[in-house]
């Protein structure tokens, strides 16, 4: 009797196991975070959005938040990334060119602003126009800038500054830094006088205040595209995109002073 209870337990047990064993990979994967690679402009929000997501029912984000050149790069050399969020078109471009990116999945999430910032207790007064005396704002010192050649705050804030005609007086000032958060850290701490960051980087620092936002006119207008990569395989990607584009993530975005360019769900 005992042997035939034995027999009975082990083959129960077994019944068990290969069910396990064969439940599909998705629904496995399906409990696994959703990693995003996301421009470093848009840390608290999506930080924020990733925690309603989760508390709605999704599951856990797993966030990377640099320059989104180094987001990019990271991506062609196959790192793990779900989605990809950049604060501009240009590296959003190249990696579909490069086939990173599931075209039918891309789309405009948000715009922003450009502004120039200076340290909480500056006595600094300005009018961003053509011409404005920028250069004289700085003296001896210094301009933070994103990289001018690679980070979308730092392309964007080049292009304004050419435009105004005042580039080549200060391009020799420049402190250019990893990310637009960088750039906007050596402001905080009073290491340069003036900075040019986005609006909603500015919003979130209590130690600089905006002098003044520069014409949208004057550079490429701020785009973030969002989309899924081709290596990912989680099926909750999907789910968070669209979850992006949904009124409780867009009312997030507005808050922070982002403008939404996506249609709600």
């Amino acid at each position: 009797m005992v042997r035939v209870l034995k027999t009975a337990v082990f083959a129960v047990t077994a019944l068990i196991a290969v069910a396990a064993a064969s439940l599909p990979l998705t629904a496995a994967r399906a409990e696994e975070p959703v990693t995003v690679f996301a421009a470093a402009s848009l840390k608290e929000s999506i930080e924020q959005v990733a925690a309603a997501w989760k508390q709605a029912g999704g599951t856990e984000v797993r966030l990377s938040l640099a320059g989104s050149s180094a987001l990019a790069r990271q991506i062609e050399q196959g790192a793990p990334a779900d989605l990809f969020i950049s604060a501009d078109l240009r590296w959003m471009d190249h990696l579909e060119q490069a086939g990173h990116i599931k075209a039918d999945t891309r789309i405009n999430l948000l715009g922003n602003r450009l502004v120039l910032v200076a340290p909480e207790n500056s006595t600094v007064t300005t009018t961003i126009a053509n011409g404005f005396p920028l250069a004289s704002l700085l003296g001896n010192e210094r301009l933070a800038m994103a990289n001018v050649d690679a980070v979308p705050a730092g392309s964007y804030g080049k292009a304004a500054l050419e435009s105004l005609g005042v580039w080549e007086s200060v391009k020799d000032k420049v402190a250019q830094a990893e990310n637009v958060r960088a750039a906007l850290l050596l402001v905080s701490r009073g290491e340069v006088p003036l900075g040019i960051v986005y609006e909603t980087d500015a919003r979130v620092e209590s130690s600089v205040k905006i002098l003044d936002r520069f014409p949208e006119e004057s550079h490429p207008a701020i785009v973030y595209p969002a989309a899924l990569t081709t290596e990912s395989e989680n099926p909750r990607a999907a789910d968070f995109l669209a979850y992006l584009q949904g009124a409780d993530a867009h009312a997030i975005f507005t808050a922070a002073g982002f403008t939404v360019l996506a249609k709600t769900n």
